[in-house]
């Protein structure tokens, strides 16, 4: 499934190094090819996009490249990657670089296929679209915004990066495997922050070596929600004899499913991939929305009002917020799509063809890789006005369901978190734009090796 965190493993890796080699051409079927001289590219802070603008310009929006020592077919055409997200394993398969292949392991949702991975992608994304969890998730954001906000200085700046990492953590790690406070949180988050360094590093595995510390932080992590596991396994007999038996977590969701492949280390294993979206996409989702926002005085204002209209209605009323409350304001929602268009904090994804495979009149062959480059269509003036202008009205009639905005990806492995990442952050910037004025200070967004905020986006803020 192309989760988040599948999404964000490409992310980690895109770039390091692409190597482009000669004989980079357009692929329709010609005579005519077009040659360039051996270079290679070694993509620094500001993002690789004009890497593949001009390539494009010189061959077409899908051409022939080598990225990650590997024969790649790169796509700047939205139809072409939708094409491809839609196929099914017959057709194409998820590719990952080594390093993340060794860190994730055989048994990663990410990389299965098949009954298996269409069960475990039901499952969880049933279970993370229902009311239930969407209901705990505003309880618990409330709370740990709270938490965190009623701490913020007026005499010195937040970073907003760091606090919106440390909330959506949280939140993740409980509608994960129910953790959410104490020694066990900041285990889990210390073996983590170990765990994901490794994302970034080379393919060799020995003691001393990134890797090979990421790999064991992995194994602590797995055993301890194994632990947690095992726990469970133990409360819940004492719960079926009441007849009490609820899913708090994904979890608990998987753990009573039948199949005999959902094994206890199978979902230790995946759960610890699945938090791999609390650390980075949710925050830099909301971090980049609260940056343009700060750029743009007259969409502050609009979302502003639009909250605060929302708010002093619940107060007014009694009512608490519910979640589709926050859904269902539409400047804010319209914030938020504008903010993944521009951010794009999935740069694209990677497949591997299993047959050769003609799409549009390009041929994709049997063993080479094939590259949705998100970024390049989100950024293309074919498709979007002014594209580098961050403009939220343009969504007021724009359709979303379009193959020129994917920002979760596309087909059988869309990610099933996207309604909750949407919703934790129009809840952060309801909590920020109704307790809160602030001023940023000057930041400059980083796209390489991840998106992110170069001094973690410090604002100072004035309490209403």
């Amino acid at each position: 499934m192309d989760t988040s965190s599948s999404l964000l493993l490409f992310s980690f890796f895109f770039f390091i190094i692409i190597v482009i080699f000669n004989k980079i051409n357009g692929l329709r079927s010609s005579p005519a090819t077009k040659k360039l001289k051996d270079y290679h590219v070694i993509s620094h802070s500001h993002g690789p996009n004009i890497i593949f603008v001009n390539r494009r310009v010189m061959y077409g929006r899908v051409f022939k490249s080598h990225i990650f020592g590997t024969a790649t077919i790169v796509s700047t055409d939205a139809e072409v990657n939708r094409a491809v997200l839609q196929s099914d394993s017959t057709a194409f398969v998820p590719f990952y670089p080594k390093t993340v292949r060794e860190l994730m392991g055989k048994s990663s949702i990410l990389l299965i296929n098949g009954s298996l991975h269409r069960r475990f992608h039901g499952l969880v994304g049933s279970f993370l679209k229902s009311p239930l969890l969407k209901a705990q998730i505003v309880r618990d954001m409330h709370r740990f915004l709270s938490e965190s906000m009623d701490l913020w200085s007026e005499d010195q700046p937040v970073l907003l990066q760091d606090v919106s990492k440390t909330v959506a953590f949280k939140v993740l790690a409980k509608a994960l495997i129910s953790v959410e406070k104490g020694e066990e949180l900041e285990e889990l988050k210390k073996e983590f922050e170990n765990f994901i360094s490794g994302l970034m590093s080379l393919p060799i595995n020995f003691p001393g070596t990134q890797l090979h510390r990421s790999l064991q932080a992995k194994k602590n992590m797995v055993k301890q929600v194994e632990r947690i596991i095992e726990g469970k396994i133990r409360s819940a007999k004492n719960k079926e004899e009441d007849g009490t038996v609820i899913a708090k977590d994904v979890v608990d969701v998987l753990l009573k499913d039948s199949s005999e492949y959902l094994t206890h280390n199978l979902i230790a294993n995946n759960m610890i991939d699945m938090m791999i979206p609390g650390h980075d996409s949710v925050p830099v989702l909301i971090t980049l929305a609260v940056k343009f926002l700060s750029d743009s005085p007259a969409a502050l204002n609009l979302l502003t009002e639009e909250n605060m209209k929302l708010k002093s209605l619940k107060e007014l009323t009694g009512e608490p917020l519910y979640w589709n409350d926050y859904l269902s304001l539409p400047f804010t929602q319209k914030v938020i799509t504008e903010t993944l268009r521009m951010g794009n904090v999935i740069i694209g994804v990677m497949r591997k063809a299993m047959k050769d495979v003609e799409i549009k009149g390009y041929v994709i062959p049997k063993g080479w890789c094939f590259l949705a480059y998100f970024r390049s269509v989100h950024l293309d003036k074919l498709y979007y006005d002014s594209p580098y202008k961050f403009n939220p009205w343009r969504w007021q009639e724009r359709d979303m369901n379009t193959s020129s905005f994917s920002p979760f990806g596309g087909g059988q492995r869309l990610c099933p978190g996207l309604d909750l990442a949407r919703l934790e952050a129009s809840i952060f910037l309801h909590h920020l734009v109704t307790r809160f004025r602030w001023i940023a200070e000057e930041d400059t967004i980083i796209n390489f090796p991840t998106v992110h905020m170069k001094n973690k986006l410090p604002i100072w803020i004035k309490r209403i």
